[in-house]
């Protein structure tokens, strides 16, 4: 056992030195403290990496079909009244939405941004059940009937039973209402007596809307559009005025869920106009984003850019019509983050090699030193130094 234990002694690679042929100087203690301070520091800086996660980038190509956008916006105009601000939205698989109302709150504001009241969007008297009478009927407050389209309807069982469904109706045609006085659901549901009402006013409104995954576009224009021939060609419902001013803010607009170090350039951005009747136009690029935390949550998600112009338009145009545009279109690569931490054994290995590293340059500028005054005193003493 004795010869094991001998072999054993012979393999150690850190013999020791008696404690009497040491010789501790002033200068090793100084170099001992500086390279203890820049070990400890770091240690903790390696150790403050190893606590918290990195992010890995990698790009691929989007092969996802189907599916549908979140998008989330707060926008606010304050020189155009809730009355008469709608939302619509198409994309180019042919599915449109027009005057947008669900999941849409509008807030009446004042020109200082103040709210003055919050509703959900809707505008007229609670819809009408159906009908106990026929087209013709004298219209009384609160009768059930079946209400006139006016000429819009498309067969004789179709009723108009609400200012809106008049306005549907003729969207369907392509018709514009000039007059909104002469239609009797309109003059019942006060509906232009609102919009005077609220004249002077602003509107924030903020909403989602789900779409489908293909390029599309959404809108906020003052008054009713309707769909006439193409993806981007629009009439419009003309409603008392022919100056809109369409300075606008957006507090929000992201397309998708929020994660970690998600911006969105859009956030924040004001335009005031002096002039009126502006289409101002937002060319969006929409990047689908996958973004996997420590925990192992996924959030599935989009980030984007974007590009702008604006022009000013004649009120009455056929093409153009005054409001704030977004264009968006899909990236074909996806971009997937992932959270994760640096191993252990790697973690470990640094602070091996921050210890020893250090341990090692210590002792090199010790010895340089220490040998350095030697010669530097051997030299004065035979009085060869100087």
């Amino acid at each position: 056992m004795n010869s094991v234990f001998n072999k054993l002694r012979n393999l150690d690679a850190y013999p020791k030195i008696n404690e009497d042929f040491y010789r501790r100087t002033f200068s090793g203690g100084l170099i001992t403290l500086a390279s203890s301070f820049i070990m400890l520091f770091l240690f903790f800086s390696e150790l403050r990496l190893y606590l918290h996660a990195k992010t890995e980038t990698k790009l691929i190509v989007d092969t996802s079909r189907g599916g549908k956008i979140h998008i989330n916006f707060d926008v606010s105009f304050p020189a155009i009244p809730c009355s008469i601000l709608s939302l619509d939205a198409m994309d180019i698989s042919g599915e449109e939405h027009l005057d947008i109302r669900h999941n849409i709150i509008k807030k009446r504001i004042d020109h200082h941004g103040n709210v003055i009241e919050a509703r959900q969007d809707g505008i007229g008297a609670p819809k009408i059940e159906k009908p106990l009478q026929k087209h013709g009927g004298r219209l009384q407050h609160n009768e059930t009937y079946c209400g006139s389209c006016f000429g819009a309807e498309e067969s004789d069982d179709d009723c108009c039973n609400s200012c809106e469904e008049v306005r549907e109706a003729y969207r369907k045609r392509g018709w514009a209402i000039t007059n909104q006085d002469l239609i009797d659901q309109c003059k019942r549901e006060d509906f232009l007596q609102k919009v005077r009402d609220e004249e002077g006013e602003g509107c924030n409104i903020e909403g989602s809307l789900e779409v489908n995954k293909v390029a599309g576009s959404f809108h906020f224009v003052p008054g009713k559009s309707f769909h006439q021939s193409s993806f981007n060609f629009f009439g419009f419902l003309e409603l008392q005025t022919s100056d809109y001013n369409v300075s606008h803010r957006i507090k929000r607009l992201a397309f998708g869920d929020h994660y970690h170090g998600l911006v969105n350039p859009l956030d924040g951005v004001h335009w005031e106009y002096d002039k009126q009747n502006v289409m101002h136009q937002y060319f969006v690029k929409v990047v689908p984003t996958i973004y996997k935390d420590i925990r192992g949550r996924t959030v599935q998600s989009n980030q984007y850019s974007v590009t702008e112009h604006f022009k000013n338009v004649e009120f009455g145009s056929s093409q153009f019509i005054p409001g704030v545009f977004f264009f968006y279109d899909l990236s074909p690569v996806k971009v997937t983050y992932t959270e994760e931490h640096v191993p252990f054994l790697h973690f470990i290995t640094h602070i091996c090699a921050i210890v020893g590293g250090i341990f090692s340059v210590a002792g090199i500028v010790d010895a340089f030193i220490y040998h350095g005054q030697r010669k530097m005193k051997k030299k004065v003493g035979i009085g060869k130094f100087g």
